[in-house]
């Protein structure tokens, strides 16, 4: 009897280890994979598009700025996204209309220069564009020139 409670004992104590050790194993898989992925969401940190002027500078790779106009600022946004470029506007409240300017990475000089270039033509494509309203206005006039149609209805009852 005796014998039988301290071999179940021992079992009990060897499956205690292994599920132990197999415990610790576990944990030291699961913290490796922490540090890995870790390693990689420190390298894609890095903010990409629309930044702040302090973000854009903290990333040390120096910095170029240009004036660009305060009408279509959302469509200069959209284009500097669609190239990858790191910017950052700022609005000059001091001058009558605000002046904004566009800071962007000096090593996106060039991919700049691409979108400086769209937003132009994209602008000189909505001041070509002439007005709704001017329109709505030309067929107004349009239509009082011509002569109203006599709508008379007459409703007949039946005997």
């Amino acid at each position: 009897m005796q014998e039988e409670i301290e071999e179940k004992t021992v079992r009990l104590a060897i499956s205690g280890t292994r599920l132990t050790g197999r415990a610790v194993a576990a944990a030291i898989r699961t913290y490796l994979r922490h540090r890995a992925n870790e390693k990689l969401a420190s390298i894609d940190e890095h903010i990409q598009g629309k930044q702040s002027i302090d973000e854009l500078v903290k990333q040390n790779q120096g910095v170029s700025s240009m004036v660009v106009g305060d009408a279509g600022i959302r469509t200069f946004e959209r284009i500097a996204k669609k190239y990858g470029v790191d910017f950052a506007i700022m609005k000059d409240k001091s001058e009558k209309p605000p002046v904004y300017t566009a800071f962007f990475k000096a090593r996106d000089t060039d991919a700049m220069e691409a979108v400086v270039n769209e937003y132009s033509k994209k602008m000189m494509k909505i001041k070509e564009r002439p007005s709704v309203l001017e329109k709505l206005k030309k067929f107004i006039e349009i239509a009082k020139k011509h002569p109203k149609k006599d709508r008379h209805r007459t409703q007949e009852r039946a005997l």
